[in-house]
């Protein structure tokens, strides 16, 4: 929000205002009452002509400027109102600043807030303004998406409950359902703990091609960006309606509501945010949802975490439901997976801080559960997990979070043989098994933990990756 407008009904409110203090980017206007001495209290100026239409057109107000109104008396709040809506941008944010006025006594606008007045400290206010400025996305969501008949609210292939939580409460703020806005991925949802989490809200992800997008009127992006979809799609996906996201943002394509904000830790922090401020009310199942969406990328608000991931969380945690988070938590894995993650834990080592574990052959979801706890060995400051899927090598990795990007480590590693990327602190990788041997000169467990390992050693350290000499030794 560029500026903030403060018109304070009558001297003692803005003297109130003057005591709780201005910020670098708020005006101060006052407008006198009949009874009131006319000396200027500090810091303000006289609104000329009062609450009119004429009044706010010479305040020249953009479209990202932001109201207050401070009074206790309706009619003058509704007056205030309609004079903005006359006199500029007609969805302009307004912030109603009263102890006696309730929500009944306000008039209809699609981007008005009220909150209270006397109680308020200076970090108070700046809240509400923060909260007032995501009422104004929630608005322009519902601008966009309002009209539209069928909307695609698309997540990344095989959805995380980060992803999976934001088209859920995305889907609540425009009062829609799973026909009229469908959550769509170009992949299935694998983990069991996704799938349990879809299970226990009783909702669906459907899986599309991009040709299936043609059957939509919107399209909506949460917790992804069109580049990810890689170059076959990304050129179906270069205009949008809406983007929202947490990653760093990227390059080629257009949306016509971006909000991209990099120091959250979890899209789902976005959205809790975007639920506060419109005053839906917070039912158990969409409050865990989302808490369960920033507890798995932030790991329990342990990694890229900012005070909006914890303000969220503290706000989503009296209201979500215990019961249903164990539900979603604890999914069941295949006996034969686990007797896979035994015979690797007996081999594993500890090298240079770098925990691998070769699992061979597994259900993809069960890498990144072991690279999880594979983290946790003493001296562990990486831990890698890979298994066998179909006719790849599929690698999750996990880090401290103080140590060089897992993300950057992981396209290293892949560079010239496979795809992969990531966080910080978490990223996967994937390299055709035919690739790998042709490189490698084999891909039993041996060959694979030691190429593994010493391809990650290398690149943590910014050497050249290894490629044939690890073959030869193994030979």
């Amino acid at each position: 929000m560029a500026r903030r407008i403060i018109v304070c009904d009558g001297a003692e409110l803005a003297r109130l205002w003057s005591r709780i203090g201005a910020a670098d980017n708020e005006e101060l206007f006052w407008v006198p009452r009949e009874e009131e001495s006319r000396a200027r209290p500090p810091g303000f100026r006289a609104l000329p002509g009062g609450v009119s239409p004429d009044a706010f057109q010479k305040l020249n107000a953009k479209e990202d400027d932001g109201f207050a109104l401070v009074s206790e008396d309706a009619p003058f709040v509704r007056a205030a109102v309609a004079a903005i809506v006359q006199s500029g941008p007609s969805g302009a944010p307004l912030l109603v600043l009263s102890d006696d006025l309730a929500t009944d006594d306000l008039p209809e606008h699609p981007c008005l807030r009220r909150t209270g007045l006397r109680s308020l400290i200076r970090d108070d206010v700046d809240d509400e303004f923060d909260h007032l400025n995501n009422l104004q996305r929630v608005t322009s969501l519902r601008r966009v998406l309002g009209a539209r008949q069928k909307i695609a609210i698309l997540l990344q292939p095989d959805p995380d409950p980060d992803g999976i939580a934001c088209g859920y409460a995305l889907r609540v703020l425009l009062g829609r359902n799973r026909t009229t806005a469908p959550l769509v991925s170009f992949g299935e949802v694998t983990r069991p703990e996704n799938r349990a989490m879809v299970s226990a809200l009783g909702m669906e992800v459907r899986r599309i091609s991009p040709e299936d997008l043609d059957e939509f009127d919107a399209l909506a992006l949460l917790d992804v960006q069109p580049p990810v979809f890689g170059e076959s799609i990304a050129p179906r996906l270069r205009s949008i309606d809406v983007v929202v996201d947490h990653h760093p943002e990227r390059s080629g394509y257009d949306a016509l509501v971006k909000d991209i904000r990099t120091s959250y830790g979890a899209t789902s922090s976005i959205l809790t945010e975007y639920v506060r401020a419109a005053a839906l009310e917070l039912h158990p199942k969409l409050a865990t949802a989302l808490l369960y969406g920033i507890k798995t990328d932030t790991q329990l608000l342990g990694r890229e975490t900012s005070a909006h991931d914890i303000d969220a969380f503290a706000y989503l945690h009296s209201e979500h439901s215990p019961a249903l988070l164990r539900r979603i938590e604890r999914p069941a894995l295949p006996t034969r997976d686990l007797r896979a993650l035994g015979r690797a834990l007996t081999r594993s080592t500890v090298e240079e801080g770098v925990h691998l574990l070769v699992l061979g052959r597994v259900r993809e979801d069960v890498i990144p559960q072991v690279a999880d706890l594979a983290l946790q060995a003493e001296g562990a400051d990486w831990a890698v997990a890979a298994g066998f899927v179909g006719p790849d090598l599929v690698f999750s990795v996990r880090n401290v979070g103080h140590v060089r990007a897992a993300g950057d480590v992981v396209r290293a590693v892949v560079e010239g043989v496979g795809v992969g990327g990531g966080h910080r602190s978490m990223a996967k990788g994937i390299i055709p098994l035919k690739a790998f041997r042709k490189v490698y000169g084999g891909a039993t467990h041996a060959v694979v933990r030691s190429a593994l390992l010493q391809a990650f050693i290398a690149a943590i350290r910014r050497e050249e990756i290894p490629r044939q000499d690890v073959a030869r030794e193994e030979s």
